[in-house]
């Protein structure tokens, strides 16, 4: 019997949900891999607030991952309720999703990564491995080198590791841009009884707040009882330091930022203050930077990108987790289809960039509209039930596209 050659090692770098998506379908199809991550641990850190999965990407991935019942014990299918408001407290219009609407449940990131490393093989994780270079070899394999001197190798790296990539400059010398736009995070705990008036008006689902003059809160409500906001200015990057701050995110800092906070939005309604001052925990500061839309670059044996690394765009429309899940779904199934890794790379990536670059440059540019001059009734905000109907209609077209797939394909799109 001849013997069956070796499966090339591949490594996933980033135990994000993409990265972990990934790892989790190629195990299904028996595929080794192994995944490194720079956290200490999948609660090692908070990873920020909630993500709306859609039918017509993330929600297939995780189908095909076999987690979808996984994901339903935990959505919130009412968190797609949405709120629009200007800065007088006046309601501009409402959403309120049906009762068997899933087109776009809600889930904590937290709650997403743990679940998809649940049902990925913990032997397979390697938590605490911060990588810090990545070094091509003459065979066409590559070294990683972590922090404190440990190496691995693989045959193929996928690199999953976010805006600030370190696998991506191995395929492109692009850096992520700031958008002119920064996000002060903040948590309300044990909002109902806590912050009474806050989780009015959030609701079950997203309050959106503007005020055409470049200002915003955008309010969500979590699991467990809390509501996360992001207070939101079109700004230069080094606003804080004009403001006398250090650094906005150090809880020593608090005062600083709430006295920064009242005199920007000083003539918002009284009503949306307690957005601004009210916070358990203090401010984190979270500036949007983006990749150039279309983010493109040549093929490179051994090496491929998915997710922020690979196309991070502004959050609006909810793109950058739902095209990591798909991309981390399809890559593993072009993997286990495709005689050879090279082939399997080819195949992703170029349905990954032809799908990701119309979505990339819509989302940055609803980020410019959301913080330009127009004023908060004339700004046309998109329709939920209109999207909706679109993801449900995507996932029925991708599915049958599927179907119709010869064997160890994948759908084009």
């Amino acid at each position: 019997m001849n013997a069956v050659p070796a499966v090339p090692a591949v490594a996933v770098v980033g135990a994000g949900p993409g990265g972990l998506l990934c790892a989790r379908v190629l195990q299904q199809h028996g595929v080794p891999v192994t995944v490194y991550e720079a956290d200490a641990s999948v609660d090692a850190r908070d990873l920020g607030g909630t993500l709306d999965l859609h039918a017509d990407s993330g929600q297939i991935a995780l189908e095909d991952a076999g987690l979808a019942d996984a994901f339903r014990a935990l959505a919130r299918p009412e968190g797609q309720a949405k709120t629009r408001m200007d800065h007088h407290g006046t309601v501009l219009d409402r959403f309120v999703p049906d009762t068997d609407d899933e087109a776009a449940p809600e889930i904590d990131r937290g709650q997403l990564r743990r679940m998809i490393a649940a049902h990925v093989d913990p032997a397979s994780i390697r938590w605490g491995h911060r990588l810090t270079a990545v070094e091509p070899l003459a065979d066409g394999t590559h070294r990683l080198h972590f922090a404190g001197g440990g190496t691995a190798e693989a045959g193929l790296v996928i690199g999953a590791d976010g805006t600030w990539s370190r696998v991506r400059p191995l395929v492109s010398t692009a850096t992520p841009d700031y958008s002119g736009v920064s996000f002060l995070d903040v948590v309300y705990a044990d909002a109902d009884t806590r912050h009474p008036g806050i989780a009015r008006l959030v609701g079950d689902g997203h309050l959106f707040v503007r005020d055409g003059e470049g200002r915003a809160v955008i309010a969500q409500r979590n699991s467990g009882g809390h509501i996360r906001a992001y207070l939101a200015m079109r700004t230069p990057a080094d606003w804080y330091t004009a403001a006398g701050i250090a650094d906005p995110s150090d809880p020593a800092e608090a005062d600083a930022v709430r006295r920064h906070l009242l005199a920007e939005f000083a003539d918002w309604d009284a009503q949306l203050r307690p957005f601004l001052t009210d916070a358990d925990g203090g401010y984190r500061h979270r500036p949007i930077h983006v990749l150039p839309a279309p983010h493109t670059w040549e093929h490179r044996s051994g090496v491929t990108l998915l997710g922020d690394a690979a196309h991070v765009m502004a959050p609006f429309g909810g793109y950058g987790v739902n095209l990591a899940l798909l991309e981390g779904a399809e890559l593993a199934r072009a993997i286990a289809g495709e005689p050879t890794l090279d082939a399997a790379v080819r195949r992703y990536e170029t349905a990954m960039k032809d799908r990701a670059a119309p979505l990339a440059a819509d989302a940055n540019d609803a980020l410019a509209r959301f913080f330009g001059a127009t004023p908060p009734a004339a700004h046309t905000a998109p329709d939920p039930a209109e999207e909706h109907r679109r993801y449900r209609q995507g996932a029925a077209e991708y599915r049958a596209r599927q179907a119709a797939a010869p064997a160890g394909g994948s759908p084009s799109r």
